[in-house]
C-alpha cells in the first residue's frame, strides 16, 4: 500500500535502503532502479523521490557516479547518515 511520506521520512527511507544494502563509496546503485523500487511504497511515484535524491546529493550524503546515473552513500559522512536514520525512525 502506498503511503504519503514527509520529506525527512523519505530521506531517511532512501538512506536506510542504501545502507542496508551496503551501497557505500564505489559500490553504487542505479538511480532509476532505486526510484522504481521505492515507487511501489511512496505516493507520487518517482517525482518526489528524484527531488529528494537531488537534495541528498546537494547535502553531501550521496555521491554521484557514471555521469549522474548511479549513486552511493558518502563514506566520509557515515556517522551522520546512521544518526539521521536512527533519529528519523526512532530506533
Amino acid at each position: 500500500m502506498k503511503k504519503e511520506y514527509e520529506d525527512f521520512e523519505l530521506k531517511a527511507l532512501i538512506l536506510d535502503w542504501l545502507h542496508r544494502r551496503g551501497r557505500w563509496g564505489s559500490h553504487y546503485f542505479p538511480i532509476d532502479s532505486l526510484v522504481n523500487r521505492l515507487s511501489h511504497v511512496v505516493k507520487n511515484d518517482g517525482k518526489k523521490i528524484k527531488k529528494i535524491i537531488k537534495e541528498l546529493i546537494g547535502d553531501g550524503y550521496l555521491l554521484v557516479h557514471k555521469k549522474g546515473e548511479v549513486i552511493s552513500l558518502n563514506p566520509t559522512k557515515s556517522r551522520e547518515i546512521i544518526e539521521y536514520i536512527k533519529n528519523s525512525f526512532k530506533i
